[in-house]
């Protein structure tokens, strides 16, 4: 049985901090459209947000330079820019130290 301190815990760094998810999906992945990283967000990583919420995180980290989009035959893919690559790696830098802090 989850208590309200996980619930908590595990919406933190999942749908409240999907960039990290997102980041890590398009440089594995490359270039896609919005659709299809809110469907490898549910296959690969067991999260499903709404489909607003997708497509707002992608909004805000394409603004604060984390991915950009561009075009493709009308359609608009992402791909993560260098500078969401080097905050994926410092993410996953405090993640560990979080870890190690608590083991």
């Amino acid at each position: 049985m989850e208590t309200k301190a996980l619930e908590r815990l595990r919406r933190k760094i999942t749908l409240e901090n999907l960039w990290m998810y997102v980041v890590k999906i398009l440089a594995e992945e490359g270039p896609l459209r919005g659709y299809e990283v809110k469907k490898r967000l549910e296959e690969r990583y067991g999260i499903r947000p709404a489909t607003v919420t997708a497509y707002v995180v992608l909004y805000k980290m394409s603004r604060e330079g984390l991915i950009e989009a561009v075009s493709l035959g009308g359609d608009t893919l992402y791909r993560p820019t260098e500078k969401g690559l080097r905050a994926l790696e410092e993410a996953r830098k405090i993640l560990e130290w979080a870890s190690k802090s608590i083991s």
